[in-house]
């Protein structure tokens, strides 16, 4: 006779003479290490990508773009020519009205005076780029998937090690009703 689907699923579950108590114990542990998983697992990574996507529309908001100046001649061919950027020295006027100056992608090859767009932060200093709302949600997903992950592992490995437990207990159970039956078995009734 095969078990299938629900029935072998629940058999820890039903009634019958030889289910152990060791056998419920282990069907909770089984049901509650699951359960701690995917609660675990979505919880924690639900929160990561929501406080990454915040701290990334918080970067977007204290970002602004401002126009830079090349101060020198940026290295590599003729500007027109390529896309490939290169660290260029360039100038801007912070908010407070200073000029500062500093270093920024600029396309090779530029000339000084070239105009390029630089991201600063309200203090004036220069900044990477903030990502876009769709580049913010994307890494606030692969973040929360990651941490989800990470989080979940946790009281997986928690339910087997506890499985791994009762499961050697159920061994030297075993093997002491063996070792108190097993010689019974080779005498014969006269």
């Amino acid at each position: 006779m095969a078990f299938g689907g629900a029935r072998a699923w629940l058999w820890r579950w039903r009634r019958n003479p030889l289910r152990r108590r060791i056998d419920t114990v282990e069907a909770w542990v089984l049901l509650g290490t699951w359960v701690l998983t995917v609660l675990a697992g979505v919880l924690a990574g639900w929160t990561a990508a929501r406080e990454v996507e915040r701290g990334l529309i918080q970067e977007r908001l204290q970002r602004r773009p401002t126009t830079a100046l090349v101060t020198e001649r940026a290295p590599g061919p003729p500007a027109g020519s390529s896309r490939i950027q290169v660290w260029g020295k360039v100038r801007w006027t912070a908010g407070d009205g200073t000029e500062r100056t500093g270093y920024a992608r600029v396309r090779a090859g530029s000339a000084a005076g070239t105009p390029v767009t630089v991201w600063t932060d309200r203090r004036g200093r220069l900044v990477a780029e903030p990502a876009t709302p769709a580049a913010a949600r994307a890494r606030a997903a692969a973040t929360g998937t990651l941490v989800g992950a990470g989080a979940a592992v946790v009281p997986l490995a928690a339910g087997r090690v506890l499985r791994v437990c009762l499961e050697r207990r159920r061994m030297a159970r075993w093997d002491a009703e063996w070792a108190r039956l097993g010689p019974l078995w080779g005498r014969t009734i006269r």
